[in-house]
């Protein structure tokens, strides 16, 4: 347990600060576990069935993008993280879709 008055007070700072990069942190995984759900389910659906999960996964980008870029701002990641992390989630959902359209010759 911290002694002096400085160190009581980086104490109670680290904790908001973590309990704020916890929060980011889980609001950007979950934006991603969504994408991945829907390009998922959409791979998944049988033939003749109505694909709606990349339209989804397509409206849901933007936002992670948003989350993303937040995330790396605050320096909770790391700017090539985020970089990394949205060029993955636009390569999936780009080729869930090359997967399900029909192929031209």
């Amino acid at each position: 347990m911290p002694i002096t008055k400085s160190a009581k007070k980086a104490l109670r700072q680290n904790k908001r600060r973590r309990q704020r990069n916890l929060r980011q942190l889980n609001a950007m995984r979950e934006i991603i576990k969504k994408i991945r759900k829907l390009v998922d389910e959409n791979k998944k659906a049988a033939e003749g069935e109505p694909r709606q999960g990349r339209e989804e996964a397509l409206k849901l980008l933007p936002q992670a993008y948003k989350v993303i870029d937040k995330t790396a701002k605050i320096g909770v990641i790391k700017r090539n993280n985020a970089a990394r992390k949205k060029s993955r989630l636009t390569k999936l959902i780009s080729r869930g879709s090359s997967e399900t359209a029909p192929k031209q010759s």
